[in-house]
């Protein structure tokens, strides 16, 4: 079973960058697409970014497209989520996410999460 624990969140100023970890204690990343969701309090996790078993293929949500970009290192079995240019309405606790299943919901092995707060 795959664990996983996120970092790199913290306090940045409006326009600012952080990047955020995403490595697993247990289990082989490489073996699974990837996903970066984000969730306020009392919303839904939603979706910012999704990357393939090899990294060859990306994905976005709207808010995240020219401002994220999301990568792999495999050999140190660890997914990454560059944010730049963020916004007080990027704030958020950042998971990542297991893709397990066909499903476009079908993402799960949860982190405890890394705060991310974007404030002046």
């Amino acid at each position: 079973q795959v664990q996983l624990v996120e970092s790199g969140g913290g306090l940045v100023q409006p326009g600012g960058s952080l990047r955020l970890s995403c490595a697993a204690s247990r289990g082989t990343l490489s073996w699974y697409n990837m996903g970066w969701f984000r969730r306020t309090p009392g919303e839904e996790r939603d979706f910012v970014a999704a990357i393939s078993r090899s990294g060859d293929r990306t994905y976005y949500a709207n808010s995240a497209k020219g401002r994220f970009t999301i990568s792999r290192d495999n050999v140190k079995n660890t997914v990454y989520l560059q944010m730049n240019s963020l916004k007080p309405e990027d704030t958020a606790v950042y998971y990542c996410g297991v893709k397990y299943g066909s499903g476009a919901d079908d993402y799960g092995y949860w982190g405890q999460g890394t705060q991310v707060t974007v404030s002046s």
